[in-house]
Formats: structure tokens, C-alpha cells, sequence
């Protein structure tokens, strides 16, 4: 694995991106629910949407060959039908160079023999003359395999564009309101509920709150509404493409409704927040609310862990309720400000890949920082603060994902206890390095992350230590707020209390948000 970020650490503004992401892969769909994304619609998706259109029809002729796997595919690498031109943000060349659209298919079905997890299980009826471009194409390339409660093995397959993807990763800023809902349902009836308000958004001037929900969009019945246009009003509303756009929300917060009026604008999205230090009868307790492992976490992270041992803390509680996961490295980082010495240099996660693939280093607990690139870079090289505990607690929801499992499991791996407070997790034990061909960059499973002890196999998610509602009727980092509350009874008696009762316990719930932020990546490979 190489040490470089290379081209994923390119700064960068996302403008019209989360819009186009949330269309194809959280919208709502118009009636009777959607396919993929976790039952939102995917529609036809436009240019610089995030794509998984699933797996299509492949038409089998008897008697047909199967393609010719190429074993030289790294020569068809940015060998493209449309090459670009020009510089990237870094000022660097573009590595294109005039090829055909079945070059950048030789790539990619070289690629997957050689690096997919399960590349033994691709269909041999995939055949690129079935395909009129490199999406559909890639789609394909993957195991139709079924697990045992039915749902496909491989649910995360998916495309960005190589400038959107750079943009999500290293900036954290979006277009919108600041504003992610949790929903029940992608179809009517609907509910959904607001979930984060970033501060200083148009959101929180607007005073929306965590908890209030959705009424209406434009003046359109958000609850009860299956008509196509009026849905695409409302899709328009909710994700707006571009900053400067005016929208009405209606909402409705303890009985009462009233509208607010919203203009986007790009929003720096803060990966850290609610950092506080709480004073019990045994001692002090940190706590923060950690939504996403990207570069601009880093040195929060840091910020927040030296805030802590300034202040003497003992315990902490990591909030990562929300946290669908992204860089490794930071989760490795975070894990050693937890754990400290004791476990530095020892295995935080090991790739397993498939049997083409030699093994991989391990990814240590980082006891220095990395320095990604963002607005407000870390130092590279910097040694990071720690607590040095034996004991954590760490909030979860069914949209705890991927890195923020490995979080778990990479501390109890190394015999951190790591009590659960909250509910499931979502069970992402995979993993991408992420692949940049002719302006398309892509995921596909390359390893399943295994601890120091060799553990990797939670495909179903965590189990709660003490199963609690997400309680939407209280701010993040309210001590009277149920996960929180549970989390400092439990650490005082070792005892579960009585469930919660947030809003959202009546009903599950899940975060509205695209397929990028649950996952697992490693640094692209070096060609």
C-alpha cells in the first residue's frame, strides 16, 4: 500500500455534487418505494450523479465466448474515449491519452479479475460488446451472489466522478442548508426527521432544530404526495443544485407547524463537534459528536483530544451515531488518542484481499498524524495527544458504518473495552482503494478489515451493550439526551437503564445521506 494520498487529496468546492448524489441514491421515490440505496429511488442518474444501477440484464447468446480477461490491463489505464485536457486543482497534468470506450473497459475487467474481492464470481456472461458505456459496464462486474437472509453480497458498488469524489473527501463542504434528515421511508407515507443542523448553516439561522419534522416543501405535502412532478418539486426543494436557491420548508415541532425559508449556500460541514468535558462523581468525561472520517477530521480530532488532556479527562464517550466512516488512516489515528502508547505500532486493521493480491502491511494505530490535506491541515509527522484508556464508550445507530466499525474493532483487538450504547451497527467490514480511470473514479470490494486478532466477520453489525433509541427531541451532547444519558449511567453501575423514548424509537430510522459515506478506504494504489 503506498504512503501517498495522491490524487484523492485535491482540494476542491463541491457545488452542484450532494444534490446530484442525494437524487440518485437518498431521494424519495414517487410511489410504491425504489430500488438500491437503501429503498430510495434510482432513477436515471445525471452527470457527476454517484451510480449503482444494480446489476443489469446481460443478454446470453448460446455459444458466445466470454470476453478474454486482458492481464495487461494496467496498459489500457487512462486510455480514454474522451480524454481530458488540461490541469487538476493540484496543477498537475491530467494522465489521459487517446484510447476507445472498450480500452476503458479492458481496464476495468483487468482490474476486477486482479483486485475484486470476489472476482471468481463475476459472471462470465458479462460481455462489453453488451454495453454502451463504462457504468453499466462496471455494474456488472460483480458478484449476483445472494447472502443467507437474501439481500445481495456485494452491496457497495458504485461510481463517483473523479472531481465530485475529491471534492467530498477533502473539502467537507456541500451545497444545501446544513440540514441531514433520518426517514422511515423513501415513499408515502412519509416521515422524516431532522437528524444534524450544522451550526452556522441556513438551517440553524433559520432555527430549525434536531427533531423537528417535515411537513411540507414549496407548498407540496411532503407526507402523503406520489405524483411525479410534485416529487421532483419536492426532490428540487430538499437538494437544491445550486448555491443561492430559495426554498419554503414547512416543519412541525411539538404540535405547532410553522415555515421557514431557506437559501443554500456551500456549507463547510464540521466533521467534530459538541467537544465538551462533562464533571461526574468519578471523574471527568470527554465527549464529542464524530459524523465523518475525511481530511478535514484530522486535526479536529486532534484539537479535541488536546482540549481533553488538558482538562484531565479520564473516560470518554465518542459519538458516532452518524458516522458512516471514510479514511482509515483517521480512524487509525483516533483509535490511538484513545488507546495511547500501549498500542502504538501494533495492528489496527489488516486487509485480507483475495488470493491474487499479496498481503498488505497493516495499518498500524498511527501515533503521528498523517497531515491530509484540507483548509486546516494537520502537520505531517505530528505526534498526536492521547488518553491512554482501557475503557471507551461509543454511541452507535444503524448508520454507524464501516471506518467507525473498524474504530470498534480495532481497539478490541487490542483489549480495549469498547461498551456500545445505542443500537445495531450497520455491518461494513469491507473495504475500497479507490480507482481514477478517465474521470470516473471507482469502488469496488478489494479486502475485509480484520483486528490484531484476526477478527473481521461483523457483516451484521455490533451489537449494542445497552440497546437505546436515538432521541431526537434532545441536542447532540445533552447529558439529558438518551444514548448520552445511558452511556454515564452505564459507566457508573455497569448497569443498562430503561429504554429511551426519542421520536425516532416508534419507528426505524435511517440517515439520509449517499452510498460514499459508508465506506472503508485505503490510499489509491500506486500504477
Amino acid at each position: 500500500m503506498s504512503p501517498s494520498y495522491a490524487r484523492t487529496g485535491r482540494p476542491a468546492i463541491l457545488s452542484r455534487f450532494l444534490a446530484s448524489a442525494l437524487a440518485a441514491l437518498v431521494l424519495l421515490s414517487g410511489c410504491g418505494g425504489g430500488g438500491g440505496g437503501g429503498g430510495a429511488s434510482l432513477s436515471t442518474p445525471v452527470g457527476g450523479t454517484p451510480t449503482d444501477p444494480g446489476t443489469p440484464v446481460t443478454p446470453t447468446i448460446p455459444g458466445t465466448p466470454a470476453d478474454p480477461i486482458p492481464t495487461d490491463f494496467m496498459n489500457y489505464a487512462n486510455m480514454c474515449a474522451a480524454p481530458r485536457t488540461g490541469v487538476d486543482a493540484q496543477g498537475l497534468a491530467f494522465p489521459d491519452r487517446q484510447g476507445a470506450l472498450q480500452d476503458e473497459m479492458k481496464f476495468l475487467r483487468g482490474w476486477a479479475d486482479r483486485y475484486y474481492l470476489w472476482y471468481d464470481e463475476i459472471p462470465s456472461t458479462v460481455r462489453m460488446a453488451d454495453y454502451g458505456n463504462t457504468l453499466d459496464y462496471f455494474a456488472a462486474l460483480k458478484t449476483p451472489a445472494l447472502t443467507a437472509s437474501g439481500k445481495p453480497k456485494d452491496r457497495f458498488h458504485f461510481t463517483y466522478t473523479t472531481a465530485e469524489w475529491d471534492a467530498l473527501t477533502t473539502a467537507g463542504e456541500e451545497v444545501g442548508y446544513g440540514l441531514t434528515w433520518s426517514r422511515n421511508s423513501a415513499s408515502a407515507p412519509r416521515t422524516w426527521l431532522a437528524s444534524i443542523v450544522e451550526p452556522g448553516s441556513p438551517a440553524a439561522n433559520a432555527g430549525l432544530q434536531r427533531g423537528d419534522m417535515l411537513v411540507a416543501v414549496d407548498g407540496i405535502d411532503f407526507i402523503n404526495t406520489t405524483g411525479t412532478s410534485a416529487v421532483a418539486t419536492i426532490n428540487a426543494g430538499l437538494f437544491p443544485d445550486n448555491a443561492g436557491e430559495s426554498h419554503r420548508l414547512q416543519v412541525q415541532r411539538g404540535g405547532t407547524t410553522f415555515e421557514v425559508t431557506l437559501v443554500s449556500q456551500v456549507v463547510a460541514s464540521a466533521s467534530v463537534k459538541n467537544t465538551k468535558v462533562i464533571d461526574t462523581a468519578t471523574g471527568k468525561v470527554g465527549y464529542l459528536t464524530f459524523d465523518d472520517h475525511n481530511a478535514v477530521a484530522e486535526k479536529q480530532l486532534i484539537d479535541a483530544f488536546n482540549l481533553f488532556k488538558s482538562q484531565g479527562v479520564s473516560d470518554l464517550v465518542l459519538d458516532m451515531r452518524y458516522n458512516g466512516g471514510g479514511l482509515l488512516y483517521v480512524a487509525s489515528e483516533l483509535a490511538y488518542m484513545v488507546a495511547g502508547p500501549a498500542s502504538a505500532g501494533k495492528t489496527f486493521e489488516r486487509p485480507v484481499y483475495n488470493n491474487k493480491t499479496a498481503p498488505d502491511a497493516p495499518i498500524p494505530f498511527r501515533n503521528t498524524a498523517y497531515g491530509f490535506s484540507s483548509p486546516n491541515p494537520a502537520p505531517a509527522g505530528a505526534a498526536l495527544p492521547y488518553l491512554g484508556l482501557k475503557r471507551v464508550t461509543v454511541l452507535t445507530t444503524a448508520g454507524t458504518c464501516s471506518a467507525s466499525e473498524a474504530v470498534i474493532n480495532g481497539l478490541r483487538g487490542v483489549d480495549v473495552e469498547v461498551d456500545i450504547i445505542g443500537g445495531q451497527t450497520c455491518g461494513k467490514p469491507y473495504g475500497f482503494t479507490p480507482v481514477d480511470n478517465c474521470g470516473t473514479t471507482y469502488f469496488s470490494i478489494e479486502f475485509q478489515g480484520v483486528n490484531a486478532k484476526g477478527f473481521g466477520d461483523f457483516a451484521d453489525g455490533f451489537a449494542p451493550t445497552c440497546k437505546v433509541a436515538d432521541d431526537l427531541n434532545h441536542a447532540l451532547g445533552d447529558t439529558a439526551e438518551s444514548l448520552l444519558s445511558a452511556a454515564l449511567a452505564y459507566r457508573a453501575t455497569n448497569a443498562c437503564p430503561a429504554s429511551g423514548t426519542g421520536r425516532a424509537s416508534a419507528v426505524p430510522m435511517e440517515l439520509v445521506r449517499p452510498q460514499v459515506k459508508e465506506i472503508s478506504i485505503y490510499p489509491p494504489r500506486q500504477r
